[in-house]
């Protein structure tokens, strides 16, 4: 990997680390909706600036039903997720739940798009599922009812990444990947609003509140999108999706320096399950390393 192409890594890692904690800081004042909404609605305008300047057709008479769709299971429904969990959960944990979006995809694409289901994606699911669960009652935060709900809207949101992966193979495969990201964005804004505008803001609106949840929408999407495509293109989306490995120990280290969230040892027993866990689902053997070939399922 060029040093050019590992900078782009670490800087997307850290960017999307840092989303976790802009919603934690965001969503108890916004409430779940309005923190989803601000974050595709802003995105999706700057991207969609972004496409015009450089002239580039959305298309969107030929692909709004793909931009639709995608926007509501890749952005609608997860940030809404998230948004809602960051009220109750560190963004470190929300982090380590959302590494597990490999794993999903997994499943889905054996169940939807008839992709094999090895043993070593079975081991990391196990594992993956086992990580998660050793975070959540084992971790810092004491176990509640509420903590509970909130890790599993954020399984849910990584769910939601899976099914979104499974569609995006069969629906979209034709779509240019910044058209799509755009699409998406202002697809999921269109969803998002009647929701939004039915549901009230729990806190009070600061201008430090604005400043992060502009943040959160343009810099964890809109710029993070670009970048992450600029990484596909060079290395390929299985190297690619090397930054799900490093995204949680950005957001628990942002969550420790900015918020005082509290690490501990079951908290990293719990990362380390999933980080292998989603490792052994990405990272599958090549026809020359094992006896039995098999693809990366997302």
């Amino acid at each position: 990997m060029r040093s050019a192409d590992l900078t782009r890594l670490l800087i997307l890692a850290a960017i999307w680390g840092a989303s976790f904690l802009f919603m934690r800081i965001v969503a108890p004042v916004l409430g779940a909706f309005w923190t989803a909404e601000t974050r595709v609605a802003l995105a999706g305008i700057a991207m969609l600036a972004f496409m015009l300047l450089t002239r580039r057709n959305m298309e969107f008479g030929k692909h709004w039903k793909q931009y639709l769709m995608l926007g509501i299971l890749n952005s609608a429904l997860p940030f809404s997720l998230f948004s809602f969990a960051a009220m109750t959960l560190p963004a470190g944990y929300s982090a380590i739940v959302n590494a597990t979006s490999p794993l999903w995809g997994a499943l889905v694409g054996a169940l939807v798009l008839g992709e094999r289901l090895t043993a070593r994606k079975l081991a990391g699911l196990v594992i993956g599922v086992a990580g998660v669960a050793f975070l959540v009652r084992l971790g810092p935060v004491a176990f509640t009812s509420q903590v509970l709900l909130a890790a599993l809207a954020c399984v849910g949101a990584a769910v939601c990444y899976g099914i979104a992966g499974a569609y995006s193979k069969k629906k979209s495969a034709g779509i240019a990947p910044p058209q799509m990201a755009t699409g998406s964005q202002l697809g999921a804004a269109l969803v998002l609003l009647p929701f939004a505008g039915a549901s009230s803001m729990p806190g009070e609106l600061t201008p430090f509140v604005l400043v992060i949840a502009s943040l959160l929408a343009l810099l964890c999407s809109a710029v993070a999108y670009f970048i992450y495509f600029r990484l596909i293109a060079d290395l390929g989306p299985t190297r690619a999706l090397t930054v799900t490995f490093l995204i949680p120990l950005f957001a628990l280290a942002w969550g420790a320096i900015f918020l005082g969230e509290t690490i501990n040892a079951n908290t990293l027993i719990g990362c380390a399950l999933v980080v292998l866990a989603t490792w052994l689902v990405v990272f599958q053997p090549s026809p020359v390393m094992a006896s039995v070939p098999d693809k990366l399922g997302r």
